[in-house]
């Protein structure tokens, strides 16, 4: 006995074959050193983070940091409305940080749910005397990467390591790292807050 699919069911199978097809729906990952917002929240160590606290590995947006990408304010959270509670600066003090120090030689790392053919990694940092109690934005950001690793389209492992400096930093700050991905027209935000 055959039986004929019906409008919606076949909709939803051609659904699924568009976000698989799309590539992104294997490849995610985060920052866990210096700790993002994103793992934060997965820890609970932070609460009322809504989704993000399930999806750590979630926050994709738009590539082309700094020109293109997600719009000012949203950075944390790659444009993704669905993970706003990353954008919110909690009152400058509600993230906990990273402890760090200017000019030290430090290990960034990722941890990745599924790998991706990559584009590059690329690190960011506000400037000095930015203020902690606003969203972040590109203006207090600068906008050179202090720290670049080139994939030339390659797979990272489950776990990469970026050996990079410190800025010269004092205070608190946010650490940007954006992770964009070769093959779609996207990347990955993950936001630290470090006190140096």
């Amino acid at each position: 006995m055959h039986r004929k699919l019906g409008p919606a069911v076949v909709g939803l199978g051609l659904a699924a074959l568009s976000v698989l097809g799309t590539g992104s729906a294997w490849s995610h990952g985060y920052t866990d050193a210096p700790i993002s917002r994103q793992k934060l929240c997965a820890n609970g160590t932070v609460t009322n983070c809504g989704d993000i606290q399930w999806e750590p590995q979630s926050v994709e947006g738009p590539k082309g940091f700094p020109t293109l990408g997600p719009s000012d304010g949203t950075l944390c959270a790659g444009g993704n409305s669905r993970f706003a509670q990353l954008d919110n600066p909690r009152g400058g003090t509600g993230w906990p940080t990273t402890k760090v120090t200017a000019n030290q030689n430090y290990s960034f790392r990722w941890q990745f749910t599924a790998s991706h053919a990559t584009s590059d990694f690329k690190y960011y940092i506000t400037k000095q005397g930015f203020d902690p109690s606003r969203p972040l934005t590109r203006s207090v950001l600068t906008l050179t990467p202090f720290l670049t690793v080139n994939y030339n389209g390659a797979r990272p492992p489950a776990t990469v390591t970026h050996q990079g400096t410190m800025p010269s930093r004092t205070g608190k700050h946010i650490i940007l790292a954006v992770w964009s991905v070769a093959d779609t027209g996207n990347a990955f935000y993950a936001c630290s807050d470090v006190q140096f």
